[in-house]
């Protein structure tokens, strides 16, 4: 499926995005590729800046802190708690910018597997719509696009 797969985009309710699409992996390699800073690092970027500061502490109660620095580029920071986590098949987690005070979202990630592929579904509960509507504009189709075919190429140099 490398190269081929889309990622769709749903809004289920005023306040929610859905995100999915199937990559070519067995789920425990994806479920690796969310949670381990080594691999983290080799694929989850911004707009001209890498992941340069990517802290997990992956449990219940365990927090998350990733950073992205570019030259000429302010940082951008990111940091969540995890509420709920079912290895290798669901991560709910809430999260924060640390430069925009939009309060929580709450993240809920499930990852099924069929005969060797992962469809990846992740669910956004923005804390208002305003914030989602906020964060649809801001690039989000084209900026998980993105992301995921570099998660999408890690993934096969794994298998």
């Amino acid at each position: 499926m490398t190269g081929t797969a889309t990622v769709k985009i749903a809004t289920p309710s005023d306040r929610e995005v859905t995100v999915t699409r199937v990559f070519a992996a067995p789920r425990q390699h994806v479920f690796d590729a969310l949670t381990k800073p080594e691999l983290l690092k080799r694929w989850l970027f911004a707009p001209g800046r890498s992941l340069e500061i990517c802290d997990v502490d992956l449990k219940v109660g365990g927090g998350y802190r990733f950073v992205f620095r570019g030259p000429d580029k302010k940082d951008v920071g990111t940091r969540g708690t995890y509420r709920e986590i079912v290895a290798p098949q669901k991560i709910v987690n809430v999260e924060s910018w640390e430069d925009w005070d939009a309060g929580e979202t709450l993240v809920t990630t499930i990852l099924d597997e069929k005969d060797g592929q992962t469809m990846f579904t992740s669910t956004m509960l923005f804390p208002s719509r305003e914030v989602r509507d906020t964060v649809l504009k801001s690039g989000l189709e084209k900026g998980v696009s993105e992301n995921y075919d570099k998660l999408d190429a890690l993934l096969a140099s794994m298998s």
